[in-house]
Parts: structure tokens; sequence; C-alpha cells
């Protein structure tokens, strides 16, 4: 089983790698704003994992430089996850906004909150 699931996970590292998704062209101003709001965000992913996949797919898609740590292989991370989120379970995504932390699961939410937290920027001219 443990040889399949590293097959499968290649695999979808090199479909990933494949079809990573242009970003798109920011002026300056929109480039600072997304590095800005970019530190307010960590993923905690697992590296193959098709649902992690998908969220760092969509974040290059919107230009947005997204900091991950992989809860699989960093302990230190994994800690964090069960700790802040209150269970090991990926994809995750902090959100910090001054003092207040959210934990955010599920794949399609944080995509959907990563595009309307962004849309000011690129709609910025």
């Amino acid at each position: 089983m443990g040889v399949i699931r590293w097959i499968l996970g290649r695999i979808i590292l090199v479909v990933e790698a494949l079809t990573k998704p242009k970003p798109p062209k920011l002026n300056a101003d929109q480039h600072q704003a997304m590095v800005a709001f970019s530190k307010q965000v960590t993923l905690y992913q697992f590296q193959a994992c098709p649902f992690c996949v998908k969220v760092r797919q969509a974040s290059r898609k919107l230009g947005l430089p997204l900091a991950a740590k992989d809860a699989k292989r960093d302990m230190a991370a994994r800690r964090e996850l069960e700790q802040g989120g209150g269970k090991i379970k990926v994809p995750c995504l902090r959100i910090q906004q001054g003092d207040k932390v959210q934990w955010m699961y599920e794949s399609d939410d944080i995509i959907a909150y990563l595009n309307q937290a962004t849309t000011p920027i690129t709609q910025a001219d």
C-alpha cells in the first residue's frame, strides 16, 4: 500500500508541475499588496495531497505568494496545526489579522476566501 501511495503522490506532483497556472500580470502596487496580504496567511499542507495541490494552484492563479508548511514532514508545523486548528487535517489555512487567528479547513472554502480577499487588490488600478 505504501508503494502505491508513493507512486500516486509522485504522479500528483508531476501533474501539478505540468499544469501550473500562470500568475496574473500585476502592477507594482498590486504586487506589494499581494505580498502584504500573504504575510497574514499560511497554508498547512501535505505536499502530495490533491486538495492541497488545488489550493496551491489557486494561489498561483491569483499571483499570491502563499507560505506553506508541510505538516507531514515538519513535526513543529504538525504540532502548530493540531494545537491551533484542533486537528491534523489538510489543507488548512491559518489566517492572522492582528491578534485574531482563524484556522480554515476545506480546499473550496480556502479558495473562496483567497479569491474574496484578493479581489480588491486585483481590481485596483
